[in-house]
């Protein structure tokens, strides 16, 4: 269950020096322009982490931040674009590429006399944990210039540290980004040892889904052009999702103009396994084939029955669910195991809420499948092309109508031990899509999950109660 508690103290974090890191000298990385897909520029903003490592530790606080340093410069060396800064393209409509010219990350070393256990749960979000990470200066939103990699290093007055990250999104996916972790963790001078963690090669050319957006750039209809090779297929998800806007937006009492305003309350609910298996029974169909559903497919249908009830929201109304789904591997050519772009499209399945409220889990289940299955090539191209003209950082509208599950059990984040043990847990800052739920792997139960979610106020009990009880 989500823990109660507030902002457990002040801002009490100091920072010690701020400094840039670059690739080691040894290796002089190229100076070139990396091509975004349209996939990259949706949201250049940064996502953050918090690791956190309980374990008193005899290092000092400066040569901890001194064995990450080092290790970061050997990382930067292959990981080269996250040494560059984004730039504005006047010959490409002014989209955002990435110029990698080496002008590095940004290093923070800061401490705190608070103790980590002061800080309560740390699966439970308290505005503290903004304090434990660095945030660039932003002038009028612009992210042409600003570091795509930041890092604040900080001691705990219990010996304790928090090494809160930053990533552009533009720069990496969540795969992407683990995989970048986990290599700057292995050449991380803090630990004892380089343990030899396998990860693949990066490939940063984001391939076939640049192809893709300039055939999108090509088949512009404001062009009056279309390429023979233009998609027939529909990008379900942006269809659905304009639909819900556009009645939303006609409605004087829809949810544009009832939640427009109104702020989030993050939360972290824990499933066990053993709830998870509860679940999972629910799927089991009562014909004589058997149906067997995956965590995924089960606990995104669960949250979508609870926080459609939870928000009590009309039976003839439209509901939305939308997923990611990783493309590497449904092209026709995968994109290289080691591609670090964005490679993710939204699945989405749309029921009246009378028929959500009426379906079972295996219904829904099955939905959800057939939703991820019809994500190929054609789809994957048909949503890069529906993506151009969009504005990048253009957040999705606090739609009740809209539930957003992201899967992120395949990222064990918990698992990159920078300083050469596990963290205790990993949490991520408040998203730009707040409403999103982050499905986590929990460091202490590796059978259960980890649900984080934004939530309006008013439906925090209701939902909690509903998923819980596992009676939605």
């Amino acid at each position: 269950m989500a823990t109660q508690h507030g902002n457990p103290m002040p801002n009490t974090v100091s920072i010690a020096r701020t400094v840039s890191v670059h690739p080691k000298p040894t290796i002089q990385p190229p100076s070139k322009l990396l091509e975004l897909s349209n996939l990259d520029r949706q949201c250049p903003a940064l996502m953050y982490l918090v690791f956190f490592y309980t374990s008193p530790r005899r290092s000092s606080l400066g040569h901890v931040f001194d064995g990450l340093k080092s290790g970061l410069e050997e990382t930067l060396n292959a990981w080269y674009p996250s040494a560059g800064r984004l730039r504005r393209d006047p010959k490409d409509g002014n989209k955002l590429n990435i110029r990698c010219n080496n002008e590095g990350a940004v290093m923070v070393e800061a401490s705190t006399r608070v103790k980590i256990k002061e800080l309560g749960e740390l699966s439970e979000y308290t505005e503290f944990f903004e304090n434990l990470v660095y945030k660039p200066p932003l002038a009028d939103e612009d992210f042409s210039g600003m570091p795509l990699v930041v890092v604040q290093v900080t001691r705990f007055g219990c010996g304790g540290f928090s090494i809160g990250i930053g990533i552009s999104h533009s720069l990496f996916d969540g795969p992407a980004a683990y995989n970048f972790l986990s290599a700057w963790s292995s050449n991380s001078a803090v630990s004892k040892e380089k343990k030899g963690i396998e990860v693949p090669l990066p490939v940063h050319d984001r391939g076939k889904l640049l192809f893709f957006t300039s055939q999108a750039q090509r088949d512009n209809p404001a062009s009056g052009k279309k390429s023979p090779n233009q998609a027939t297929t529909r990008a379900t998800a942006i269809d659905h999702l304009y639909q819900l806007i556009m009645s939303t937006a006609t409605d004087p009492n829809g949810s544009l103009s009832s939640t427009g305003c109104m702020r989030f309350v993050h939360k972290t609910f824990h499933l066990s396994g053993e709830a998870l298996e509860s679940l999972k029974k629910r799927c089991i169909s009562e014909k004589k084939e058997s149906f067997s559903c995956s965590s995924f497919e089960v606990v995104a249908a669960h949250i979508w029955k609870a926080r459609t009830k939870a928000l009590g929201i009309k039976k003839e109304t439209m509901a939305c669910l939308q997923f990611p789904v990783d493309v590497r591997n449904k092209m026709s050519l995968p994109l290289s195991r080691g591609f670090t772009g964005n490679a993710y499209v939204l699945a989405s399945v749309m029921l009246t809420c009378k028929e959500l409220e009426q379906s079972s889990y295996e219904g829904i289940a099955r939905k959800i499948r057939a939703a991820k299955n019809s994500v190929n090539e054609e789809y994957v191209k048909a949503y890069i092309q529906a993506l151009q003209g969009s504005q990048e950082n253009n957040s999705l509208p606090p739609l009740k109508e809209l539930t957003i599950v992201s899967d992120w059990t395949r990222m064990p984040f918990h698992r990159v031990d920078f300083l050469g043990e596990e963290a205790v847990y990993v949490s991520p800052l408040v998203p730009p899509v707040q409403q999103v739920a982050c499905l986590m792997q929990n460091p202490r139960d590796n059978k259960g999950i980890d649900i984080r979610i934004g939530l309006f106020p008013h439906i925090v009990d209701a939902f909690s109660s509903y998923l819980t009880t596992l009676e939605s």
